[in-house]
């Protein structure tokens, strides 16, 4: 009896630093008895001998294939990826990501318990061993459910249906009935794969047995123009599925808006709206820091980070957002500046 094939897909660009480690994690993966490991890397024209390296480490180990992805964007890389997966359950990994050793294991045994079109585990951010203040003020702020929104992907307890997981795995029988990823969408393009799963009658399960770790930006200007794109791109899922925007969604373009609109009086001496709005605001951030540190204990450098952290999360969603639906309502395409990386 031949053996199953389960394909781990990557997408990477410049990634020498880490690139070798990823591998070497995912090649040591506790793959059950009768199933085969392969690990496809889509390459987006690395520049920085990731390329090179990719090559060798493919004549050291055959489980080993690299692929490239001229696009240099993440959602051509996985759809490259999945034409040459040859295995019967995808899983999605990320090259920032540290995994327990039996992570694919429990896809796997998920798949079997649950039949769902696709399996995930919650998103848990940890600081690099010498990370600074300020990637721990990232970290700590990014697993708030305040500072989220209550989104289920940071409940690292949770088990259940749910709308969308952190990366994800599939039977390839999902892409077959739902199709790939969006390539027009740079970020978030996993939110609208999961969405089309929903909507077209799939169901999607999230589990604390799938164990990650992922390591967040490490300085605010990162944390503020990755939040900037992943508001700029969530109108373009909305557009695309007639889908009503949920209230997390909504308030920080909504703040962003009202602060625009409240600094034209401003200009004319008119600051009380102005300073008003500014002051509740700064008491929310002041709420959410307390709630942040009651959550997960941190030393006085890291807390006083806090609300400079959560200011960028919402900020950047914010102008993200607004200049998202900008662009959908007069039916522009999305733009290059919010298609760099971020790292």
């Amino acid at each position: 009896m031949s053996e199953r094939v389960v394909s781990v897909i990557v997408p990477c660009r410049n990634e020498r630093r880490y690139i070798e480690r990823f591998c070497a994690g995912v090649l040591s993966q506790q793959v059950p008895s009768g199933w085969r490991l392969q690990l496809v890397i889509a390459d987006g024209d690395s520049d920085d001998g990731t390329r090179e390296l990719l090559q060798q480490l493919n004549a050291s180990d055959s489980r080993i294939t690299w692929i490239a992805n001229p696009a240099r964007i993440v959602s051509p890389g996985l759809n490259a990826a999945l034409k040459v997966a040859a295995g019967e359950i995808i899983v999605r990994m990320d090259v920032h990501t540290d995994y327990a050793p039996d992570y694919i294991a429990q896809c796997l045994a998920l798949h079997a318990e649950t039949g769902a079109d696709n399996v995930g585990g919650p998103w848990h951010a940890v600081p690099d061993a010498d990370a600074g203040a300020m990637q721990h003020a990232v970290a700590a702020a990014f697993q708030s459910r305040w500072v989220a929104g209550g989104a289920s992907s940071r409940r690292l307890d949770f088990n259940g249906w749910v709308d969308t997981v952190y990366l994800g795995s599939w039977p390839r029988q999902t892409f077959e009935r739902f199709g790939g990823f969006d390539e027009q969408l740079v970020r978030n393009q996993d939110d609208e794969h999961n969405l089309r799963i929903v909507k077209g009658g799939g169901k999607v399960w999230q589990s604390s047995r799938i164990r990650s770790t992922y390591r967040p930006r490490a300085t605010l200007s990162q944390v503020f123009r990755q939040y900037l794109q992943y508001g700029y791109w969530k109108p373009f899922v909305m557009k695309k599925h007639g889908q009503a925007a949920s209230l997390r969604h909504l308030v920080p373009s909504l703040f962003v808006a009202a602060l625009a609109v409240l600094a034209v009086p401003a200009l004319f001496g008119v600051v009380w709206p102005l300073l008003g709005l500014l002051a509740l605001y700064g008491a929310a951030v002041l709420a959410m820091t307390l709630a942040v540190w009651q959550q997960q204990a941190s030393p006085v450098p890291v807390v006083l980070r806090i609300p400079a952290v959560i200011a960028a999360y919402h900020l950047g969603y914010g102008i993200g957002s607004l200049a998202g639906w900008w662009d959908v309502l007069r039916g522009a395409t999305g733009r290059a500046r919010f298609a760099t990386l971020t790292r």
